[in-house]
């Protein structure tokens, strides 16, 4: 106790303050210093007796700290007493906690950061190696026109596969890493959905497939237009991919008063009650992925409207198609 300089300075203070008033009363009378020194003694026992029970508290505090530097996962409970001590003691406890919630998310994003990573890796590594097969086997100067062509065709295809990979990655990081600013700008419902599915409308066709639009030209909607069309356009295109030639893909808006739906149904094959709660996860492929599915645009579908508090969800009976609820929420003044 006596290391600390602050219980040292006080004790000597009061000893000397002490003194100096004995030395007064002993000059007026010896019977009053002698309860005097009396006084003195207890006031030093007690004085000593506090700082005590104070430098052993903070002796206490001293050695949880170290305990939880060097590792120690048991947190101690709060100090429920009166006192500043109490008050630190109980800030202290909710930094550990907090700093411990902070470390158990960090070993959870590097954990799934390390099996993001095996998945693109996977992703990358297949077409690639399929490519390199095609490249060497193209270098036969016997192989006959036609077979060229498909061999080429198929590269040219892989690499688009590839190019929209990397570049759905990007975006899915930069949205990860909070660097896109959303712009909230009124839009004709009808407008954003045209822009959503004007890329998907000739691989649609080449299916025979139909594509029904039924949103009034009245309806408006507050978002970012250009990161909402991709949503949008991510779910359209999971249904284009999931529904057979001479299909059916209507997309209809409901107004609900705070929020907008928009409603995208599918003639397809639907979706698995297993595979159901996992369809929004990042790179989750489902019982009936494709063979070129990557499992990135619901989710990042789902992080665009999420960031923009909007919401989406699905319902799917297996052989009698999807249907996906897109709510776009209104903005309240």
């Amino acid at each position: 106790m006596f290391r600390n300089r602050e219980v040292k300075y006080g004790f000597w203070v009061l000893l000397a303050a002490g003194v100096l008033a004995g030395s007064a009363i002993f000059a007026e009378s010896g019977e009053g210093f002698r309860y005097f020194l009396l006084f003195l003694l207890v006031s030093v026992i007690v004085y000593l007796l506090v700082n005590h029970i104070r430098y052993r508290k903070i002796s206490g505090l001293s050695l949880y700290l170290k305990k939880v530097l060097n590792g120690d996962k048991k947190l101690d409970i709060p100090d429920n007493a009166e006192g500043e001590l109490s008050l630190l003691r109980n800030d202290i406890y909710k930094m550990v906690t907090r700093l411990e919630t902070q470390a158990e998310l960090l070993s959870e994003d590097k954990a799934y950061l390390a099996g993001s990573l095996s998945d693109i890796s996977h992703q990358l590594k297949t077409p690639m190696t399929s490519m390199m097969v095609m490249t060497d086997i193209l270098r036969d100067e016997s192989l006959p026109a036609e077979k060229r062509e498909e061999f080429i065709d198929s590269i040219r295809s892989q690499l688009k596969r590839m190019e929209w990979l990397l570049s759905s990655l990007l975006k899915m990081s930069k949205l990860d890493a909070g660097a896109i600013q959303f712009k909230q700008e009124p839009v004709q419902v009808s407008e954003l959905v045209r822009k959503a599915v004007e890329h998907l409308l000739i691989p649609m066709e080449l299916k025979n497939q139909t594509l029904a639009v039924e949103i009034p030209e009245s309806q408006y909607i507050g978002c970012d237009v250009a990161w909402t069309s991709e949503a949008i356009s991510n779910i359209v295109k999971n249904c284009m991919e999931h529904t057979p030639e001479n299909g059916k893909i209507t997309i209809y808006s409901e107004e609900r008063g705070v929020y907008l739906q928009l409603v995208v149904e599918d003639s397809g094959e639907g979706i698995a009650p297993e595979d159901l709660p996992h369809i929004f996860e990042r790179f989750y492929k489902g019982k009936n992925a494709g063979r070129d599915s990557v499992g990135i645009g619901l989710a990042m579908a789902k992080y665009i409207l999420n960031i923009q508090n909007g919401q989406v969800e699905v319902e799917s009976t297996p052989g009698a198609g999807s249907r996906f609820f897109i709510r776009l929420y209104r903005k309240v003044i």
